[in-house]
This record gives C-alpha cells, structure tokens and sequence, in this order.
C-alpha cells in the first residue's frame, strides 16, 4: 500500500513535468554518458519527437562548471532546459542557468533545486539506487506525454540493468508493464549477452570467473560440462547445467547479490533493434565510454546503421576491461575500511570496482582512482548488504572529494568524484575515515 502511495506521488510529478513540455517549442536536452543516462536521452528525445518538439541532446560525462557555461552560451531565451540523470546534486552549477529547467533524475537531492520541476523518486519516498533508474523516471514522464509510448519501456529496463537495480517495485511495475504490452519477454538463464558461449564468457566481465579471460581454462570447463553452441541456442538442461555450474565458481569468492546478478530472468527487448538487454547495456557503456554517444543514440532511436560497429566495439572493450581486471588484482590495496586501487590511464574504473567489490572482495567497498592527463576519476562500489550496514558511498566521496577541492557524489551503493591531481591519497584517507564511521570498523 505504501509502495502504490510512493509511486502515484512519482507519477504525479512526471505528469507536473509532462505539461510543463508542453509549453515549449524546442527543448535542449543534457543527460549522461553511461547506459542509463543514454537511454534516458533515448527515451525523452523519441517523446519529444513524437510531440513535434525540436530539441538539441548533449551527452556529457560530468556535469560541472564547463558544461554549464557550454548550455548557457548555445540555448534561446525561449528554450527548455532539460537534465536526465544528472542535476539533483548540483544545484551550485545549474542556478547559474536562468532558463525554465526540468530534471529527470534518480540521484540524491542536495540543496534547494532551480528546476521548474524536479522528477526525482527521492522526493517520494522511493531509493533511486536500488528501485528506479533516471531511464524510468524519463519513461514515466514519456508515459504521461503519451500512453502509447509504453514501447519505450525496453530503454527503460536497459537502463535499470545498466545501474544494477532491483527489478521489483517501481522497476517491477514497469517491467511488468512491458511485458504485458509485448515489449519485453524473458527467459531464464546466464545474465550474459548471446553470442558463442566459450567467446562470451572469455570477453564479458559479469559474471567474473575465477576462468574470465583465459580461454585454455574455459576450453576445460565446458568439456567437462559437454556444453558448445550459442547461448540462446541452448536447451533448457543445457541452460541449467551452466548456471548450475557458474553458481558452484561464484560461492567461492563472491557476494550473495553477485549470483542474483549473474543468474535468473534475462530480458529482451523485443521493440529495439539490440534484443537481449545484456547486449544493449554493453553497446551503451562501450558508445559512452569511448566518446561515441551519437552512435548509441542512434540505435536507441531504431536507426541500424552502426549496430554491426556498435556490437565489435563493445566485445573488444569488454575484453579490454577483462584484461584490466585481471592486472589490477595484484595492485589493490586495503586501508581500515575500504579497498582500493590508484592507476593512470585505466579503461573502465567503474567496472573493476564493480568486479571487485561483487565477485572478490565483498566484505568492503571499493575506490578505484584513475588518472587520465590532467583528469582524476574516482568510481566507487559497494554492495546491498553494506549499505544496509550503513554505507553511504554518495556521502563519503562529495565530503573527502570537497576536503581536496574536487567533487563527488552519486548514490549510497555506487558513486563516482573528480579530485585535482596529486590528491589521491589525501582523498583515500578521508573516505576510509568516512566509511570507518558509517560502518563502524574497528581499527
């Protein structure tokens, strides 16, 4: 019942937010770069369309100062300002901006927002870590623009796969919803994206295999298993022998959550051009990631030109992450509370702090610190279990990132920050203070 409160409380904002469009001409649209935030610019931008609105898309990996100034020298007086995924946190940067605003976000709140109307599940009572992405909260304003675009609900799941979320309450109720309206079907098994199974399980870095990217080692284990083909190929005992099989790998080391993760309903978006989710997620993080989000864009917008490119791109990222993965487990490090890893020029810190964190080292959050010239990236993971132990990673990263004059912020289980060069170990100390305290470790 409480639930059913919460979510009409969401909805009411998204229809606040769905009049308000229609007020507008041409809307200038800013979301962010991983598959979430894509698929939340798929969603918003296809409604847009569909309503005869212009609109100028803009994917960034951060928002700060710099982008703020970018919108405010390109839009119109008269134009709409649009976030997705970004903006609830940052509050001393958009109120620069004098434009009507609205933001579609599922991140925490923090400080007294500008936006004509902030759709924000936080408001209402609802975790957007775990229950609801920024792709959903867009497909719920999309819904109130137009019934008939419970098509896009297929970007909307994506969306909600790419963050890790739960897929029961407000997630269910969409998931529910596609799948009712033909959109999405599911099917049991690996959590993995189709393709030859030896190949997919040598490049796809979730699950990680204590045989993850060594392929004599994968030879093996499915000769003992008498497994061969494509993953979507396989029977439904062949299925249960290979889940049965990473189940057995994955009790070893890691997570209770990372099994959940690794095995169970997998989706298919049967409206979108990429079907199985896994799949899409990897095509929209590999486009975000190596700077070509028009080239996601586009196959969220049906468009198949780039979809063969899209597809090699994101398998040879993935096995770069793989590789990654398997060079830092000799370089992390431990402080009183977290792990931690300090590179340069390391591709995918968000999925290394994921790996570890879910399939080797559970027991503490992970901070992965990545230097890239004169930018210093941090991604930090922890797990369901402890944020219910009282982790706030959102918390810990804007604190120790401001006492080194950056900045931070995302949410309670996963969360990311920009700190100026030569702070790191400054910051790491800080945050393995903060997170001493939420947790209460002993030194």
């Amino acid at each position: 019942m409480i639930f059913n409160i919460e979510l009409q409380k969401l909805k009411e904002l998204a229809r606040k937010a769905a009049e308000a469009i229609e007020q507008y001409d041409h809307a200038r649209v800013i979301s962010h770069n991983d598959a979430d935030g894509l698929t939340s610019a798929g969603i918003i931008c296809q409604a847009l369309m569909r309503k005869g609105l212009h609109f100028h898309l803009t994917i960034v990996p951060r928002l700060d100062g710099a982008v703020v100034d970018s919108i405010i020298e390109t839009v119109e007086d008269k134009d709409l300002v649009i976030f997705c995924d970004m903006g609830s946190g940052h509050t001393k940067y958009i109120s620069a901006i004098s434009n009507d605003m609205l933001i579609f976000d599922h991140h925490v709140p923090v400080g007294d927002s500008p936006a004509k109307v902030l759709v924000n599940p936080h408001l209402t009572g609802i975790d957007g870590a775990m229950h609801i992405s920024a792709s959903g909260v867009c497909y719920l304003v999309a819904k109130e623009m137009d019934e008939d675009n419970v098509d896009l609900a297929g970007l909307a799941v994506a969306g909600a796969v790419g963050d890790k979320q739960l897929m029961d309450t407000v997630n269910g109720s969409i998931l529910d919803e596609a799948v009712e309206a033909g959109v999405i079907s599911i099917h049991k098994g690996l959590k993995v994206g189709d393709g030859a199974i030896a190949k997919v399980l040598e490049h796809t870095p979730e699950p990680y295999l204590d045989i993850t990217g060594n392929p004599e080692k994968i030879n093996e284990f499915l000769d003992i298993l008498d497994l061969k083909g494509n993953v979507q190929e396989l029977s439904d005992d062949d299925t249960k022998k290979l889940t049965s099989a990473v189940a057995l790998k994955l009790a070893k080391n890691a997570s209770p959550e990372a099994i959940d993760a690794a095995i169970g309903d997998v989706y298919f978006l049967e409206y979108e051009l990429v079907k199985n989710v896994y799949d899409m997620v990897a095509i929209m993080n590999t486009c975000g990631r190596m700077d070509k989000p028009g080239m996601a864009l586009s196959i969220c917008m049906k468009d198949s030109t780039h979809m063969e490119e899209a597809h090699e791109m994101a398998i040879e990222y993935h096995r770069s992450i793989v590789e990654n993965i398997n060079n830092a487990t000799d370089k992390l490090q431990h402080g009183q509370s977290i792990w931690y890893l300090i590179a340069e020029d390391m591709k995918a810190t968000g999925m290394i702090a994921s790996t570890v964190v879910r399939y080797m080292s559970p027991d503490m959050p992970f901070v992965a610190i990545n230097q890239v010239n004169d930018i210093v990236k941090v991604s930090a993971r922890g797990t369901r279990a402890l944020v219910e132990n009282g982790l706030d990673l959102s918390f810990a990263l804007r604190e120790a990132a401001n006492s080194v004059g950056g900045d931070g912020g995302g949410h309670n289980v996963a969360s990311g920050a920009a700190i100026p060069p030569g702070t790191a170990e400054e910051f790491i100390k800080k945050v393995d203070e903060i997170v001493a305290e939420q947790l209460k470790t002993e030194a």
